[in-house]
């Protein structure tokens, strides 16, 4: 059987087939009785819209982009972040009748095709989650007209809206709290220093211990389990003595606690372990890891809730999450 057309629905309904064209796509200016008799011929004839007709008459796709500037292997590995903003972007997107597309730019060749995609009409919006470097892309394709929301604060100049937490708090809560349990020769491992997340823990961690007349032993790491480990062997030759370390993020964490162990450093007896993020695994670490939440689910719902509001064309600004310390036996 050949599919419904507008023109049977229309002739079903007992109206024009423009009063069944602005009904199927979303008009308000109908009268109610006709609407119903519109949406009763849908339903009697199954008619499906034809979704590219459609985007001509609405000027919109119904698809948002999520681009995230990562490789397929940091994206699916164990480190629950991106999971965790992928599926509040996902809910708050389900529950706008809005398709997810997701896009992984772990090559300038997919760069450069996820430009070409989303000025090209083909997604009404774009998130971006995980920015490396004063990337210009986010700039650019709002200079295009493309509505855009970032996870994170720029590290240059933008008027693009973010979403972020407040990384500086979550610090200096965690290295207080080693400070008022007697720590006093706390490092750090510190995340890439070309994302905002890497630059702002790491500069809050110098904040709080120059306040305190402490010096700072760090060595820097890329969010990974491995980078960890391998950080805190290099802290341990720094400064044998060390008996806090404050960690980036709960992945690396996790590597940071193996290496201990295989030194014979006893956590927290010898040295206490503080992380970054309160994925799932901080609460399965050996021991459980004290770590600074981030709410991750939310900044998924946040950004895609900032993207929605700048379809409907209001204004939106820049949204700054609260982090919160939780403590466990690491500590």
């Amino acid at each position: 059987m050949s599919r419904p057309t507008l023109e049977q629905v229309a002739s079903r309904a007992g109206v024009s087939r423009a009063t069944v064209s602005r009904v199927v796509n979303g008009s308000t200016t109908v009268a109610e009785s006709i609407r119903e008799a519109v949406h009763r011929a849908v339903a009697e004839l199954g008619y499906v819209p034809n979704l590219a007709a459609r985007s001509l008459v609405t000027q919109r796709t119904d698809s948002i982009a999520l681009l995230l500037p990562e490789t397929t292997t940091r994206v699916f590995s164990d480190d629950q972040f991106f999971p965790g903003v992928i599926r509040g972007v996902s809910q708050e997107l389900e529950a706008a009748d809005k398709q997810l597309v997701l896009m992984l730019l772990g090559s300038a060749a997919a760069h450069e095709r996820a430009k070409r995609y989303a000025t090209g009409g083909h997604v009404d919006g774009v998130l971006f989650a995980s920015m490396h470097g004063a990337d210009p892309l986010p700039e650019m394709l709002a200079s295009h007209g493309v509505p855009v929301v970032c996870s994170g604060r720029p590290l240059s100049r933008s008027t693009v809206p973010y979403v972020d937490v407040d990384h500086e708090a979550g610090v200096v809560a965690a290295i207080e709290h080693l400070l008022s349990s007697g720590r006093r020769r706390i490092a750090t491992i510190a995340g890439p220093q070309d994302m905002v997340a890497g630059i702002a823990r790491l500069d809050a961690y110098r904040q709080v211990l120059g306040a305190s007349d402490r010096r700072s032993i760090v060595a820097v790491g890329d969010f990974t389990r491995e980078s960890g480990e391998a950080a805190m062997r290099q802290l341990l030759a720094d400064d044998p003595r060390l008996d806090a370390v404050f960690v980036a993020s709960d992945l690396m964490a996790h590597g940071a606690l193996r290496a201990l162990r295989e030194a014979g450093r006893r956590v927290p007896a010898d040295v206490a372990v503080v992380g970054f993020d309160d994925i799932e695994l901080a609460r399965y670490t050996d021991p459980p890891l004290t770590t600074v939440r981030q709410p991750i689910e939310e900044i998924g719902h946040t950004l895609a809730r900032l993207l929605l509001r700048l379809l409907g064309g209001e204004p939106v600004e820049a949204v700054v999450l609260p982090t919160e310390l939780v403590i466990r036996h690491s500590t």
